[in-house]
């Protein structure tokens, strides 16, 4: 019987370390190349997500940019965001990328959208949806 309780021990512990790293794996969708400070999300990813760009550091202030894995999300916010929505970094225009800026706070990052002729735009993403590498 002994040996019963400490077989499933090990198989709930061994679930239970599985389901918190996977979770934990998927969460993270965007990254900030640590030498280029460029912020990129890759194609074809299999896990749902949404990130936002607001204008300042708050989540209710006006949505900037947006990347999602949800179509009729991107439809929609496409309408309503100065910088577009997209699938991932590879769909916004040519020669435009996303640079890291900084630390904003506990919760936010600081971000510059830079187009191809050089104009900037500052906006926030939450730190919880992208890591630095």
């Amino acid at each position: 019987m002994n040996l019963n309780i400490l077989i499933m021990n090990k198989a709930l512990t061994l679930s239970l370390l599985l389901f918190i790293s996977s979770g934990a794996i998927a969460q993270v969708i965007g990254k900030v190349d640590k030498k280029t400070k460029e912020f990129s999300i890759a194609p074809d990813q299999k896990a749902n997500y949404s990130i936002i760009g607001y204008q300042l550091p708050s989540t209710v202030t006006k949505h900037l940019i947006c990347f999602s894995s949800n179509e009729n999300m991107v439809r929609e916010e496409a309408g309503k965001c100065v910088l577009g929505a997209y699938f991932d970094t590879e769909k916004i225009k040519v020669g435009d990328k996303i640079v890291f800026v900084g630390n904003y706070g506990k919760v936010f990052y600081k971000m510059s959208y830079v187009s191809g002729a050089g104009n900037k735009m500052l906006f926030y993403i939450a730190r919880k949806d992208i890591v630095l590498k």
